[in-house]
């Protein structure tokens, strides 16, 4: 009984020991430091500041008959409490922050729907995706410069559905959703409190894959940095009616959003 017990303790001993090493294995010494808070330089504003969108002739038409017509257009629905999804939301609405674990780069947004996960663990594709606004992501940690801590994290979507925008101007992603999406985060050589997204988008609604930058400034408060809530629904005047659009007024009624555009159908009201 004495021998079959140290067994057991011996067995217990090296599970445990295994499941330690595992432990042991994270080394958070070798990621980048993107800890604390996190807030877009400039704001969210639109997709690209001082470039203009490398749009299809037949796309850039679809996008200058929603803008002729006034309202959010096809391709906007956050209005409506929709995720931005990719790309609009590394936009950067409300405050972000990066959570790094030994499998998942977490992107936490206090805005809608606008979490984010990242796989590190070196997962393959799978065969299906369930497509959704914000798509599946898959990355790597790279080490660029050889000092054995890694600098870059490089990450591709995929599986989308639509409709998706680029922002809230309503630039629009092409309605066959087989965009793809890579990314490069790191954080600034020169400044540990800037962070950069390189975000290259590659959509059959544009003539050429088109990169923009997105940069991020950490909130110098150690502690505890103010995290805003956001509730879509609590102040959202707009309505949807079938496929059409309205918004409350400040006296409380129902108006138009776009031009020459027909009130809903009132037949199951007396």
């Amino acid at each position: 009984m004495l021998c079959r017990g140290s067994i057991s303790l011996i067995a217990l001993v090296g599970a445990l020991g295994v499941t330690m090493a595992g432990a042991w294995a994270w080394d958070d010494s070798k990621y980048p430091d993107f800890s604390g808070q996190w807030r877009p330089i400039g704001g969210p504003g639109r997709w690209a500041r001082d470039q203009k969108a490398p749009l299809t002739p037949e796309y850039q038409a679809i996008f200058e008959a929603d803008a002729s017509e006034g309202g959010q257009g096809f391709h906007n629905k956050t209005y409506l409490c929709w995720s931005p999804g990719m790309p609009r939301v590394t936009n950067g609405y409300g405050e972000l922050e990066f959570v790094i674990t030994a499998k998942t780069f977490h992107i936490l947004v206090d805005h809608i729907y606008d979490n984010r996960r990242i796989f590190t663990d070196d997962r393959p594709w799978p065969e299906h995706l369930t497509p959704t606004l914000l798509g599946t992501s898959i990355g790597r940690w790279v080490d660029e410069d050889g000092d054995g801590k890694y600098d870059v994290l490089v990450a591709e979507t995929r599986g989308f559905r639509g409709p998706r925008a680029f922002d809230a101007t309503g630039l629009p992603l092409h309605k066959d959703n087989q965009t793809i999406i890579k990314e490069r985060f790191y954080i600034d050589k020169s400044d540990p409190n800037v962070a950069h997204d390189e975000v290259t988008v590659i959509d059959n609604a544009l003539t050429r894959p088109w990169t923009v930058t997105k940069n991020y400034r950490r909130d110098p408060k150690k502690t505890f940095p103010e995290w805003n809530e956001e509730n879509c629904p609590e102040t959202n005047n707009h309505v949807a009616v079938g496929k059409e659009d309205y918004m409350v007024s400040a006296d409380g009624l129902l108006m138009p959003t776009k031009k020459g555009q027909k009130p809903p159908d009132l037949r199951h009201f007396k």
